[in-house]
């Protein structure tokens, strides 16, 4: 199992080589490279060269990390055909990006739109038809997560995409902090890790409240029929997951895969937030 950190909460106020000395310091050996605008930027062109690269990969090896994975986030799903076509090449770059830095996996969201599902749907597998001879010629596999707001929200909606497109390499993210989106609420974690069986590739490590509860009223927002979709990522034991089950559930699967740290409310206290992950972490997964 690899056990990592996604270092969102240092996205802004460290350098990269700050940035992977940190991750080091807090006691992680492997780095989630989710999006940095010096880097693999939200919905734009990676900004990066091969000096840049040879930089990280020095800083890297010192640090004694290694990247378990490249998450970039574009809109592959549209509904837009522009920005569709914009983020398949952004794709394509950010490919080339992880091949060079000697990574073989990369994990993404379905993106899109909840309020256009079937446009979005569409949009996403002509990305796909795209990308796939990508991913398959430079020999790089692909992780998906269903995402509050995106044209797939369950886990039952992600589950079924990913036997859609029939590829070995591509599995699934079981997000913890959105686990009340994939099932409308009622947060069964053990029927959702039993329907994923061997897709199960990775789980990112959140705590969250169900925003069904207290009669739809956990969060009161103005006007009541604002369009928005709001959950969080806190530390373990500050929202209602059923953590005893999930680490329960994954000592059982025998889950061999990429367990990170994805707490992103605490960037003014990220030291603390990260201990208390990291202790957790290992105890639940059986790592202490």
């Amino acid at each position: 199992m690899k056990l990592a950190y996604d270092p969102t909460h240092f996205r802004d106020s460290l350098s990269m080589e700050e940035m992977i000395f940190k991750v080091a310091d807090l006691g992680y050996e492997y780095i989630e490279l989710s999006p940095r605008e010096d880097f693999c930027p939200f919905y734009k062109y990676p900004k990066v060269d091969k000096t840049k690269i040879k930089q990280v990969k020095k800083w890297m090896s010192e640090a004694g990390v290694k990247f378990s994975s490249l998450l970039p986030l574009y809109h592959w799903a549209g509904p837009d055909e522009e920005r569709r076509q914009a983020a398949v090449r952004n794709w394509k770059r950010a490919i080339e990006v992880a091949v060079e830095l000697d990574i073989d996996l990369m994990n993404s969201e379905f993106s899109g739109s909840k309020y256009e599902p079937f446009i979005c749907e569409e949009k996403f597998v002509k990305s796909m038809d795209e990308l796939i001879p990508v991913f398959e010629k430079e020999g790089v596999r692909l992780n998906l997560q269903a995402h509050p707001y995106d044209f797939i929200e369950t886990n039952t909606g992600a589950i079924d995409m990913i036997r859609a497109l029939d590829r070995s390499w591509i599995k699934l993210v079981y997000s913890v902090a959105h686990t009340f989106f994939y099932d409308d609420g009622v947060g069964d974690i053990a029927k959702m890790l039993d329907e994923a069986g061997d897709l199960l590739d990775h789980v990112l490590f959140a705590d969250t409240f169900n925003h069904k509860a207290a009669y739809g009223l956990r969060y009161i927002v103005n006007p009541p029929d604002a369009k928005v979709t709001v959950h969080q990522h806190l530390n373990i034991g500050e929202g209602d997951v059923d953590f005893d089950t999930l680490f329960r559930k994954l000592r059982e699967m025998k889950f061999d895969g990429i367990a990170t740290n994805a707490v992103f409310a605490y960037s003014d206290k990220p030291e603390e937030s990260s201990a208390i992950m990291l202790k957790k972490m290992k105890e639940g997964l059986g790592l202490s």
